[in-house]
């Protein structure tokens, strides 16, 4: 990562335990993000989103590039934080970076969480180096979002390969699915 200045980055880390808060926030000040952000649960990052779209200097940050949230926190939990960034027509960023953060890593949770629209998932407990991973695949693999009649975020699959003629598994409807290029 020494390649990267992450200095002008600017996160959101949402969690309710401040331990947490404080630890992601300081892993990601160690790998040199400028602006860490942190709030309590999906209800305050909703209104921290909205803080730094309608006054950046009341908020500290002219934008938010990625977004870091825990799955389970209490009152609004992380998948209600990312229904809302996704598909809630006041979200100031459908696009925005989202990485899940959760101790539950199982292949379901993994599947629903992109189901909803998560560019990357976070295992508890993780390191400053899986949290450096994470960034730095937002970084350096952009994915292009998809948005169809149910769903909209980025592209799953990971691996875009050539496809020969004739071995096609999916058929695409182009009236039913639009790539947009961010």
């Amino acid at each position: 990562m020494a390649d990267y200045d992450f200095g002008l980055f600017s996160c959101l880390v949402a969690d309710d335990s401040a331990y947490m808060r404080t630890l992601m926030s300081a892993s990601l000040r160690a790998i040199g993000v400028g602006n860490v952000k942190t709030v309590d649960d999906g209800s305050a990052g909703i209104d921290f989103l909205q803080l730094v779209q309608s006054d950046p200097m009341k908020a500290g940050m002219q934008n938010v590039d990625i977004i870091f949230s825990n799955w389970q926190m209490h009152p609004v939990d992380g998948m209600m934080l990312l229904r809302w960034v996704r598909r809630h027509k006041e979200s100031p960023n459908r696009f925005i970076p989202f990485v899940m953060v959760t101790g539950y890593a199982d292949k379901e949770k993994v599947r629903e969480a992109r189901a909803m629209g998560a560019t990357e998932m976070l295992a508890k407990p993780f390191s400053v180096v899986n949290l450096g991973q994470r960034l730095l695949q937002v970084v350096n693999r952009p994915r292009k979002f998809v948005h169809t009649s149910k769903y909209f975020g980025p592209d799953r699959r990971r691996n875009q390969r050539e496809i020969p003629p004739g071995k096609c598994r999916r058929k695409i409807d182009e009236r039913n699915v639009e790539v947009v290029h961010v």
